[in-house]
């Protein structure tokens, strides 16, 4: 059922309050992705220039409009443009000058603009050092070790693979639900798996949209759930969900997805097997990849457009990835946890589910006793730190 209209919503998440994991992210975390960006490409001088401006201005300046030439100034018009220009980047929703950032961020290395740069993604240095590595090595052999495993284990491996990304490898995702953290609390603070397989039984007809999060060692286990799905039949057909241009660094584009692919049909054992399901899925349908505007908006779930609701209401079931997913999903809000998961996504056109590592405030559907003790535990650590995780489902 929806959230109760008579009860006040809480506060969207700003950036403030200095202190607050919002306000670091602006303060110190942006700051270090512009130098990122300068110190990986050999930008010229006009490009460094706008690296630099950009990195004053959001410390001590105010939102600027885009350029009266952009491509999609209107459609940053109509997602609060005007409302904010003028206003510091830290006084407006955080989620908005988050997205914003990266827009402008791509402004600065001459993304959109014709010229040598023009669709050179800024953050690919950093996804194929990591492509590339020998930890991602570890984890593709990793897979061998599965096949002999029961098929319930097999698929429980991988959905675990998919939540906890690069977190660790195989050997910890099988455990992941039940060994306790440093603090003697559970890794998984909500577990709706059970659920989640129910609605993708084996040689059923499901069609599922995954909505990704990151692309390199992220985006190659979320690959593997796909092959296994497709392979168990518990999909019969999967939508994934990229973004349309590069995006909070490491987000994952099409691009991604076939530098991902490469990957694992070059890879050894197994890994080559589950890449060669998914180059022969995507050759014959079963498997899109899609690339909405919407993916890049600063806006919830809530607000999707029409086109886009329809393609998810079409859906036997959607698996949003990621943390930023998740706070567009249930609305980046300061929601008491307990406030429940199924509430907060009733607008939802169709059964959802979220697989997140919590890495930012916002988190919904927990039970009191599970938070008292997260609580207890660890103070306010254990919504960022990356070192727990939900699966949380609404049908």
């Amino acid at each position: 059922m929806p959230v109760r209209s008579d009860v006040p919503l809480p506060p969207v998440l700003r950036a403030d309050e200095p202190g607050s994991f919002p306000h670091g992210v602006l303060a110190e975390r942006h700051p270090a992705i512009i130098r990122q960006v300068q110190d990986a490409s050999p930008y010229g001088p006009e490009r460094r220039r706008a690296l630099d401006a950009l990195l004053a201005n959001c410390l001590d300046g105010v939102i600027e409009p885009l350029p009266a030439d952009a491509h999609d100034r209107d459609r940053w018009t109509a997602w609060g443009a005007d409302a904010h220009t003028g206003r510091s980047w830290f006084d407006v929703p955080w989620l908005w000058s988050e997205s914003f950032f990266y827009r402008r961020l791509l402004d600065a290395v001459g993304y959109f603009t014709p010229g040598p740069w023009q669709g050179v993604d800024p953050f690919r240095p950093s996804k194929t050092a990591e492509l590339d590595s020998s930890e991602t090595d570890e984890e593709l052999a990793a897979l061998d070790a599965l096949a002999g495993l029961p098929p319930a284990e097999q698929d429980r491996a991988l959905l675990h693979g998919s939540l906890w990304g690069n977190r660790a490898d195989l050997s910890f995702r099988l455990g992941a639900t039940g060994d306790p953290s440093a603090s003697g609390t559970p890794p998984l603070v909500a577990d709706d798996s059970d659920v989640l397989w129910s609605l993708l039984p084996p040689s059923g007809t499901a069609t599922l949209c995954l909505i990704a999060d990151n692309a390199g060692r992220e985006l190659v286990p979320d690959l593997l759930l796909i092959a296994r799905l497709l392979t168990e039949k518990r999909a019969a057909r999967v939508l994934l969900h990229v973004k349309p241009h590069p995006y909070y660094v490491s987000d994952a584009t099409h691009a991604d997805v076939l530098d991902a692919l490469r990957r694992l049909v070059t890879a050894p054992g197994a890994a080559a097997e589950h890449g060669r399901v998914l180059w022969a899925a995507l050759t014959d349908g079963r498997l899109s990849v899609r690339a909405h505007p919407f993916s890049c908006a600063p806006l919830p779930y809530a607000d999707m457009p029409a086109d886009l609701r329809g393609e998810l209401a079409s859906a036997t079931l959607t698996i949003l990835k990621g943390d930023l997913n998740y706070r567009r999903l249930v609305g980046d809000r300061r929601w008491p946890p307990t406030t429940p998961f199924a509430e907060v996504t009733a607008y939802f056109p169709g059964p959802v589910a979220a697989l997140r590592t919590l890495k930012s405030d916002v988190v919904t559907g927990l039970d009191a006793r599970t938070e008292t003790a997260l609580e207890a535990a660890e103070g306010q650590k254990w919504r960022t730190a990356g070192t727990h995780a939900l699966i949380q489902v609404r049908t």
